[in-house]
């Protein structure tokens, strides 16, 4: 009687841990598919190099707090790494002009487009290069 209750514990644990996993999966679909609805201005379900760099200048302007026109490291903090940061910054000023920054959304694009259709889907908004380029842009 003890194995036969601590076997259909282990199965409803197991069920349990299951669930939870899908989940915690569906926030990051979600958050693909809403990425890509809420800037895909033509409607095909997909983002285009143009839709997403037009989305990352506004959200440039956003990120800009002050009237110098580029944002410094302190700005981006959350959005960019370091690492990025200062790849994506080539005359090493410490700052990223609009373009500088336009630069690096379109090198994330080309990562995240891996059927190289020059689209992104909601799926290649999950991957790595797509979850970066989703923080900048939203």
């Amino acid at each position: 009687m003890a194995k036969k209750s601590l076997l259909l514990r282990s199965i409803s644990m197991s069920g349990f841990l299951a669930g939870a996993l899908a989940l915690q999966a569906a926030p990051a679909a979600l958050a693909a598919s809403n990425v890509v609805s809420k800037y895909d201005k033509d409607s095909d379900k997909t983002l285009d190099l143009a839709e997403t760099k037009a989305a990352a200048s506004a959200q440039f302007d956003k990120l800009n707090k002050d009237p110098d026109d580029t944002l410094d490291a302190g700005e981006v903090k959350g959005v960019i790494g370091r690492k990025e940061f200062k790849a994506g910054d080539p005359d090493r000023d410490g700052t990223l002009t609009k373009d500088e920054y336009l630069t690096i959304v379109e090198t994330l694009f080309k990562k995240a487009d891996v059927d190289n259709d020059g689209t992104l889907t909601a799926k290649e908004m999950k991957s790595k290069a797509g979850r970066a380029l989703k923080r900048l842009i939203d």
